[in-house]
């Protein structure tokens, strides 16, 4: 019998492991590095969207990012979350934002985030949505978008997870 359950282990482990959902490629724009761009799936008849990614700037110079544009959506802003005397607060970042040299940026929720408002239809889980983003020195690159699930709170295929009491 523990032959039994250590071969379905296994089996279910390696179908996990084929099944599980491929995050989106890096993409290079001079000295910039763009991974985990990810989105939540929207309900139907909702309006606005998120937009995360990571920025990392490998360069010595800063670059800052202006303007986002995609065939989802007529604007997109990049917004920031904060926290002021135990108030959430959200507001537009003005004239762009800077990713210095040697640093990375990270769009999560309640924090960085890229605001997709007035959605010409709902994002749906498993899609792959192209955003073209326009920095200052590194020029316009289109990043792929992943849609999770509504309640995301980062990328998949970030880790697997077991079924309680499974092993690898």
């Amino acid at each position: 019998m523990k032959q039994i359950i250590s071969v379905l282990s296994g089996i279910v482990c390696a179908a996990a492991l084929l099944t599980a959902p491929v995050q989106a490629d890096q993409v290079k724009a001079g000295d910039l590095v763009i991974s985990q761009a990810w989105s939540r799936a929207t309900p139907g008849g909702a309006k606005v969207g998120g937009g995360y990614l990571t920025i990392e700037n490998k360069g010595t110079t800063a670059d800052k990012l202006v303007g986002v544009t995609g065939d989802i959506s007529d604007k997109i802003e990049v917004h920031e979350m904060s926290m002021t005397n135990g108030v959430m607060k959200m507001r537009p970042v003005e004239g762009g934002l800077t990713i210095d040299p040697g640093k990375s940026v990270k769009f999560a929720p309640n924090g960085y985030h890229l605001m997709i408002m007035d959605l010409k239809a709902p994002l749906k889980q498993g899609e792959k949505v192209p955003l073209t983003l326009q920095f200052e020195r590194a020029g316009k690159v289109t990043v792929t978008f992943d849609v999770e699930g509504i309640g995301a709170m980062g990328p998949a295929g970030g880790g697997m997870k077991m079924a309680p009491g499974m092993k690898m």
